[in-house]
């Protein structure tokens, strides 16, 4: 039986089309079979697509895959997400002075996601979720891993540890001492990383400095992959919160809401709003907010 399906194509973290971090969301995907839905993310070959279902116990269900695997939750999806629901004429955006308050039911239960106005006609709704509450997983050594980055342990900030952190998909950070190091970072041993996280606790790398790309930045980071997950992930949402509560925990902010920047190195920057909930010793939730841009709208046809 062939099925069709409206799909967007959704910058995220950015209010200009071609810039953030592409991401396909594939509505009304309830006759989607979990093969099929991994199949169509090694087709369409972002490093996450985004699959909205019907939900018994949320607004909307929504699964994610990059091209090898399903995870639990991402960051860039979700506003993908929503922005392409309020496009496609699914959700309606909220009047000025007000809040679209909703919820998504992802794979390990619903999160909650808030649409604000547009701030001026015809511009973005901004998008925010809360994520999971931070884990702190295990410690790794630097001599290990940063050989996996063509770096060295002199590389990294004196006295930050190299630490798995999840706020729902595990996050490998690593917080070198400037953004010189983080350029010449790349993915050198791609085999070896393989290895070395079959047997860790995280499933991907996050590496980023203190001080932003540009004037307005808090932050800057560069997140990678393995083949044939996509190697470097221009702007990351589930990653720039497990950073958020990372630096939160460690004494390395000064106030709990900053702004987080990616992706200028690949061309395609993008700004990722971060505000923390609770304290440093004691951190609550990560909320993440963005704005996204549809650049291509269409049929799938299954």
């Amino acid at each position: 039986m062939t099925h069709s399906f409206p799909f967007l194509l959704v910058d995220a973290f950015t209010d200009t089309a071609l810039g953030g971090n592409p991401c396909a969301v594939v509505l009304d995907a309830d006759p989607l079979t979990d093969e099929q839905m991994q199949r169509l993310a090694r087709e369409f070959n972002q490093s996450e697509t985004a699959f909205v279902r019907r939900s018994q116990v949320a607004d909307f269900g929504v699964r994610y895959f990059t091209p090898v695997e399903e995870i639990p939750l991402a960051g860039h999806p979700t506003i993908a997400t929503l922005t392409a629901l309020l496009h496609a004429g699914r959700l309606q955006p909220p009047l000025s002075g007000t809040t679209l308050r909703l919820q998504l039911e992802l794979l390990e239960g619903p999160i909650d996601v808030e649409v604000l106005p547009p701030p001026a006609p015809g511009a973005p709704a901004p998008v925010w979720m809360t994520q999971r509450r931070p884990t702190f997983g295990r410690t790794h050594d630097p001599a290990t891993v940063l050989p996996f980055f063509g770096l060295t342990p002199d590389d990294v900030l004196l006295g930050a540890p190299l630490r798995t952190v999840s706020t729902g998909t595990p996050q490998l950070m690593v917080l070198l001492r400037d953004a010189e190091a983080l350029r010449r970072a790349r993915l050198a041993d791609a085999a070896g990383l393989d290895q070395y996280r079959a047997t860790s606790d995280f499933f991907s790398t996050h590496l980023f400095c203190l001080g932003g790309a540009t004037a307005a930045g808090h932050t800057f980071a560069r997140h990678f992959c393995t083949p044939p997950d996509v190697v470097e992930d221009p702007v990351t949402g589930s990653a720039t919160g497990g950073m958020a509560a990372y630096l939160w925990h460690h004494g390395h902010l000064t106030q709990p809401a900053f702004i987080a920047e990616q992706g200028h190195w690949l061309g395609r920057p993008g700004t990722v709003h971060v505000a923390l909930v609770g304290t440093p010793d004691a951190v609550q939730a990560v909320r993440i907010g963005g704005t996204g841009v549809v650049v291509v709208s269409g049929t799938l046809t299954v």
